[in-house]
């Protein structure tokens, strides 16, 4: 799927648009204006995701909270606009929402309690300034970022109607959530193993030296006869 064009910001694009649209090209809408979100996620990615999200299963339970994983629509209105109107259809990597009534058969409607995104290089900057700036607006009352490649993770959480921000760890660190008392992850163990690629030992690379130094030889060698 080509995505649309983008338009004007008077001109946006709605979920009832969004819902016109093909599957074999994932997307999001902010602003009314498209964002691809190809290519597929990577195997980091996708390890994060799944480990992370046990692990936050594993924490719930069975109480009221549900965790949802992408692709999962989250559809954020402005002011008078409706579900149909609604310029914001994003898709956390992962949701949790504590308000079954939020919910329905296409995903969930308003702000999720905890929004989580696993970074990649081709989504880092709108997860980190515009999907960052837009749960902070609708009131997703906890944001984690984590970064697999950098091996790091940033957490905020909503006060006085902003973020702020807990801090950044590495891979060191135990994150604990601030919405959810208890719930701790050790970042190390939702991350990808550190593989350590070994260089094969070059088949040449022994003897390259040799012809240089078998031309000085025969040079040194050539002088003496010549004297």
């Amino acid at each position: 799927m080509t995505l649309p064009a983008r338009k004007t910001e008077t001109e946006r694009f709605t979920y009832a648009d969004y819902l016109t649209w093909t599957d074999d090209e994932r997307c999001e809408l902010i602003d009314g204006q498209t964002y691809a979100m190809s290519p597929a996620p990577g195997t980091a990615h996708q390890e994060v995701l799944l480990k992370l999200a046990s692990k936050i299963q594993a924490f719930m339970g069975k109480g009221p909270c549900q965790v949802f994983v992408a692709p999962f629509d989250v559809r954020l209105a402005e002011a008078g606009e409706n579900t149909s109107s609604c310029s914001n259809v994003v898709q956390p990597d992962i949701s949790v929402i504590c308000d079954s009534d939020k919910l329905d058969e296409k995903g969930c409607i308003g702000a999720p309690d905890w929004a989580i995104e696993i970074l990649s290089p081709s989504t880092s900057s709108k997860d980190q300034v515009k999907k960052r700036h837009l749960y902070e607006k609708h009131g997703v009352k906890e944001f984690w970022l984590i970064h697999p490649t950098e091996r790091t993770a940033t957490i905020y959480y909503l006060k006085s109607g902003n973020y702020a921000l807990k801090g950044i760890y590495d891979d060191t660190a135990t994150l604990k959530s601030h919405e959810f008392k208890g719930l701790s992850v050790r970042l190390k163990e939702i991350l990808p193993v550190i593989r350590v690629v070994k260089e094969k030992v070059c088949p040449y690379c022994a003897n390259r030296n040799k012809p240089a130094e078998n031309k000085k030889h025969a040079t040194r060698s050539k002088g003496k006869t010549q004297e």
